[in-house]
């Protein structure tokens, strides 16, 4: 039996015309296309599995992005900074 997300997610107007405008944006990363249709999706009261199938993406991925939405709104869909060794290298330029 699929458990059912404790993290229920009610947008206002204004970020569910942002997650609407981020989900229809081809030129944005994938990444970012995808967690707005996680929230969008999550929103109607979709359960993890179901959201996983439609997006062809692991149910894990759905629940990290479901729960940090949750907490912390539309900047919590942001990139945030990874663990690890600082770069010792700086970017290459390409020419």
């Amino acid at each position: 039996m699929p458990r059912k997300s404790p993290f229920i997610l009610r947008l206002s107007d204004e970020e569910h015309s942002e997650l609407v405008r981020r989900s229809r944006q081809y030129t944005s990363p994938y990444r970012d296309v995808i967690r707005a249709r996680i929230v969008l999706l999550a929103s109607q009261g979709l359960a993890n599995d179901i959201i996983a199938a439609r997006l062809d993406t692991p149910r894990q991925i759905v629940s990290k992005w479901r729960r940090r939405f949750y907490a912390e709104r539309l900047p919590g869909l942001e990139e945030q900074p990874r663990g690890g060794r600082p770069a010792r290298f700086p970017p290459q330029r390409h020419r």
